[in-house]
């Protein structure tokens, strides 16, 4: 790899491509990071991103379609995406690590009550190849997991929550306010719920959260499966369940918690958001989908910087430790590699924080 000194651990690491379960003291300079990819087409993004050589690439969710209650037809699909030329590629040369979201863990816009979740773990597990004896394997609440990468000063932990396993109902608008208000604004059929306590991820989850954030790193990498920043688009996000995103923002307040960075999927197009209302810094998230699905009908977003793309993309996480403030790039790349939006500021910049 380009961007990380060669080393013997890394061939283990290449060679297994599993989840990295172990703190890695090769700190990354580039992360790759995508999601929505449909294992029945062809993925012809993977060769612009296997061109990259990334020191870690990054599933976001809906990593295959599944949307089945048949647990055969749900590991088939895994394999199909096993068989792409480009993700053979990927896994050969880059690190993989990942986070399911809806399709993959089951059924479109599924929560806690998908009767299937304990069989499409192992699946999802197995395909991934999680250690076996990895606490994500036997956790009775989720797949939530935590990575550290780096020593010292440049250290970066990239935290992914389980946004399926525990999340609670969906407020639905009726179908009548739906055709009438929402579609032609490009809006989805949610709002935010009103049920005191309704949350994505639920306390267990939240108590490690609580750690997780508390952990010193250079860099705070939350990996969502949905959108966190946006305050309303009608589709799942974390702005439907207004009281999970509340809590987060105000633990990185209470904690003081510097240099945290949002990428997100599931939406079928990419933007990067900036937020900052009663913040101590701003904070960029990058969505980054799909690597082969789009939507046309992009809803608002208030804290979108510059435009949108409903083209296919991935996304590029870049950090050069080399200078003495180190400078952060957000890139969202098309299906040649080339950058179609980007954010670009420095450490300091969101670390206030002493």
């Amino acid at each position: 790899m380009k961007h990380l000194i060669k080393a013997a651990a890394l061939v283990s690491i290449v060679a297994s491509f599993s989840v990295l379960s172990t703190p890695q003291k090769l700190t990354p300079q580039k992360i790759l990071f995508g999601s929505c990819g449909h294992q029945d087409k062809d993925i012809p993004i993977f060769d612009a991103i296997n061109k990259e050589q990334a020191d870690l690439f990054i599933f976001l969710g809906d990593n295959i379609y599944g949307d089945t209650n048949n647990m055969r037809v749900l590991a088939d699909k895994y394999q199909r995406l096993a068989a792409k030329p480009g993700f053979k590629t990927l896994k050969a040369q880059t690190p993989l690590i990942a986070m399911w979201d809806d399709h993959d863990f089951g059924q479109n816009d599924a929560g806690k009550e998908y009767p299937h979740k304990e069989q499409s773990r192992e699946i999802m597990l197995d395909f991934w190849q999680e250690p076996t004896g990895s606490v994500r394997r036997t956790r009775a609440d989720g797949i939530y997991t935590s990575y550290m990468y780096g020593e010292g000063e440049h250290t970066i932990q990239v935290i992914m929550p389980d946004l399926r396993w525990n999340r609670d109902a969906l407020n639905h608008v009726s179908e009548t306010q739906y055709k009438t208000e929402r579609k032609a604004n490009n809006q989805g059929p949610y709002s935010p719920s009103e049920v005191k306590g309704a949350s994505m991820l639920g306390e267990a989850q939240w108590q490690w959260l609580e750690q997780e954030l508390k952990k010193p790193a250079a860099i705070k990498l939350i990996a969502s499966s949905l959108q966190l920043l946006p305050d309303f688009t009608g589709w799942e996000s974390w702005a439907n369940f207004p009281e999970d995103r509340n809590r987060l923002f105000a633990l990185i307040k209470k904690h003081k918690v510097n240099g945290v960075v949002i990428i997100s999927g599931d939406t079928h197009w990419g933007e990067i958001s900036r937020y900052e209302q009663n913040l101590d810094y701003p904070l960029i998230e990058m969505t980054s989908s799909g690597l082969t699905e789009k939507w046309k009908n992009v809803s608002p977003n208030k804290h979108r910087v510059g435009k949108f793309t409903h083209d296919v993309n991935y996304g590029d996480l870049s950090i050069d430790w080399q200078q003495i403030d180190p400078a952060i790039s957000l890139q969202l790349k098309g299906i040649d590699g080339d950058v179609i939006m980007q954010s670009q500021f420095s450490l300091s910049s969101i670390s206030p924080y002493k």
